[in-house]
């Protein structure tokens, strides 16, 4: 499905999410320049979330703010994404102290997977639907900086 441009940076940015999520589970194939050990993991999840997925929550969030109050549905997914932020936020910071660690990884990486799916699969496309031009081109001008 083609994304409307307002949220196609978001969406892409959702590719390297995806590969970290899977990364993280422990059926995960090998993936090459990847790391395969547990440790060697760990450190990559914890680079790309404060590389790229701190900022990327929070310029999502900024965009939800934006269509926030305009149906009821999305209200409710909306709270739904933003609780699973702060759940994503504490997952991602207790990786270096988390006693069984594997298992954390494995939980976190399917935990991403599924919210990157469901913003895929339900949010945005609602958005889309929902939204008038004039919302979409405001999201559009908040987040052109971080692109």
């Amino acid at each position: 499905m083609k994304r409307h441009p307002a949220l196609a940076h978001l969406s892409r940015d959702h590719h390297g999410a995806l590969l970290l999520a899977r990364l993280l589970q422990k059926d995960a194939p090998a993936y090459t320049g990847m790391p395969t050990d547990i440790a060697g993991k760990a450190a990559y999840a914890l680079k790309f979330y404060n590389d790229e997925l701190i900022k990327h929550f929070a310029s999502e969030e900024a965009a939800l703010k934006i269509v926030t109050g305009i149906n009821a549905t999305l209200d409710g997914l909306i709270a739904t994404i933003f609780r699973e932020h702060q759940d994503l936020h504490v997952s991602f910071q207790s990786i270096g102290d988390h006693p069984y660690l594997q298992t954390h990884l494995d939980e976190l990486g399917k935990a991403l997977e599924n919210h990157v799916r469901k913003e895929e699969r339900e949010l945005f496309p609602l958005i889309e639907t929902v939204s008038n031009d004039k919302l979409l081109e405001t999201i559009n001008q908040l987040l052109s900086p971080h692109l």
